[in-house]
């Protein structure tokens, strides 16, 4: 039976190998281990295996966790990768160091109110619903300019790049294309934002055709913990 541990060291070597195939430096892929429902020792257990960043898509299980692992492992870096109500936007304002589903001004306006003025800027992606997908959430590529236009000018976030999540699908060609829209918006957010350095695309199931489009950080969940409980 394979560890976390051994999970963990599996994920990495994907990584490296398709960085290799696209002539990329795997040190410049961020491997963010995924933990929404999984327990605190499932966290420990990949921190002392080297991990330092973590997703959680839930609001007050990220909460929750921080608070409790605050004090014995602080340098966790720890991002929101969930949908967020604007009434709990106080949250991840005052607990998290990233957030990457950022769709809306107003949700923008009132995380960087709320970032305490003790904390370092709240790191922000976009979220583009490259896929228009009614379900998703994001904004249309379209809009991302303007929003990106309102977070730069809020003193509490600062914007580092662009978030997707592509059609489910097996269909590694539409994968791809998605993928390539994806990092064409990156490189059009880059000419307005030249310190914009990150493009959070790819999970477990495909982040082989990410690295290959351009990703600089994959969010890893299954892969390293198990399907979700």
């Amino acid at each position: 039976m394979t560890t976390i541990t051994d999970r963990l060291a599996q994920a990495q070597h994907r990584i490296a190998l398709a960085a290799q195939k696209c002539a990329r430096d795997p040190a410049d892929i961020t491997l963010l281990a995924v933990s929404k429902t999984k327990p605190l020792a499932q966290i420990i257990a990949a921190y002392e295996a080297g991990q330092r960043r973590f997703g959680e898509n839930y609001v007050q299980e990220g909460e929750s966790k921080i608070i409790a692992l605050k004090a014995d492992y602080p340098d966790i870096e720890w991002h929101f990768i969930g949908p967020l109500q604007s009434n709990k936007s106080r949250i991840v304002a005052e607990h998290f160091d990233w957030m990457h589903t950022l769709s809306r001004e107003k949700i923008a306006q009132r995380l960087s109110e709320q970032r305490p003025a003790g904390m370092a800027p709240l790191n922000v992606c976009i979220q583009i619903n490259v896929s228009q997908e009614e379900s998703k959430s994001g904004v249309a590529p379209e809009h991302m300019l303007p929003l990106a236009a309102a977070i730069a000018g809020l003193s509490g976030l600062c914007l580092r790049g662009l978030m997707a999540i592509p059609t489910a699908t097996y269909d590694y060609e539409l994968q791809r294309r998605e993928f390539a829209q994806l990092q064409q918006l990156f490189q059009q957010l880059q000419a307005h934002y030249p310190e914009v350095d990150t493009l959070s695309m790819g999970m477990s199931n495909d982040l082989e055709t990410a690295i290959a489009q351009g990703s600089t950080l994959v969010r890893i969940g299954s892969a390293i913990f198990g399907e979700r409980d």
